[in-house]
């Protein structure tokens, strides 16, 4: 009698256990197929492996940035954020905060733009760089030491550096009157939290503006745009770089990013108004505006 008690109590115990790992292995099996995926360039990628990778990029590329944005647009984006800087139109005493502006081009020209300008009030302007990578900020801080754009060498104006994801922003609400993100937007996995949190930490009144790389409405000049971007760019990055499939990878962020329209549409969509986009070069780039009120 004891025995088949004992056989009974064991057949118990084996059958709860069976149950247990086939609850805990259907659990990890719902775990892995309900991960929600994004693109990383054409690739298709978990969302929790894409800032990995995009950080692996920019890691790989920071101190050959500048040298490739001058080979890969001759020399054109400086124009592009000269008109970024003179249609944001800076005025002293504002606080901006510049995201994804690791090596410091958009902030350096917010800088020199106020030093030119008359402060007679002697305002005090201040611009915090902000990048989700280290190393494009370290990148930042050595030049703008050779600028002479640190704190110490300014005067009316202040700089500081900030690591920071643009989708959790370690900032207070309503702190800064302008917010720019140039050429990082597409980089993000969740555009839609980097506007949320644009908007978070703008104070009434404050302006949202992105420069990035956008689409051309000409379909035989998008033709030719594409041959150079997929033919000569990632060839390019290996000459000058050694980098073939970081530039691979962001030619084809460019192609996956939303066209004007819709990214307009996401901008209205996170509180802005008055939002309104204006294209530079046919639409290679393309300027995008709005206010929070």
């Amino acid at each position: 009698m004891q025995n088949t008690r004992k056989l009974t109590n064991l057949a118990r115990l084996m059958l709860k256990r069976t149950a247990t790992m086939a609850t805990t292995t259907a659990n990890q099996g719902t775990t892995t197929t309900t991960e929600q995926t994004t693109h990383f360039g054409y690739q298709t990628v978990k969302e929790s492996e894409k800032q990995q990778k995009v950080r692996e990029v920019f890691e790989q590329v920071a101190q050959s940035y500048d040298l490739m944005n001058d080979a890969m647009s001759m020399g054109i984006h400086r124009v592009w954020k000269d008109i970024f800087i003179e249609r944001l139109g800076p005025q002293h005493g504002m606080r901006l905060l510049d995201m994804a502006g690791g090596t410091g081009d958009i902030s350096f020209r917010y800088l020199k733009y106020l030093a030119k300008q008359a402060n007679p009030q002697q305002r005090i302007s201040h611009v915090t760089v902000s990048d989700i990578n280290q190393q494009m900020l370290n990148v930042g801080e050595e030049r703008a030491r050779q600028l002479g754009l640190t704190v110490e060498q300014l005067s009316n104006a202040s700089i500081d550096w900030q690591c920071a994801d643009a989708e959790k922003l370690p900032f207070p609400d309503n702190n800064f009157t302008a917010y720019t993100i140039a050429f990082g937007i597409r980089n993000c996995t969740h555009v839609d939290k980097v506007l949320s949190e644009a908007y978070r930490v703008l104070q009434p009144g404050g302006r949202f503006m992105c420069l990035e790389f956008s689409h051309l409405n000409n379909e035989a000049m998008q033709w030719l745009y594409d041959q150079y971007s997929f033919q000569v760019i990632p060839p390019m990055g290996q000459l000058l770089a050694g980098q073939w499939h970081a530039y691979q990878y962001l030619v084809e962020s460019i192609r996956r990013f939303p066209r004007q329209d819709q990214f307009k549409s996401m901008i209205e969509d996170a509180g802005f108004v008055h939002a309104s986009y204006e294209n530079l070069t046919f639409g290679v780039v393309s300027i995008h505006s709005g206010f929070k009120l």
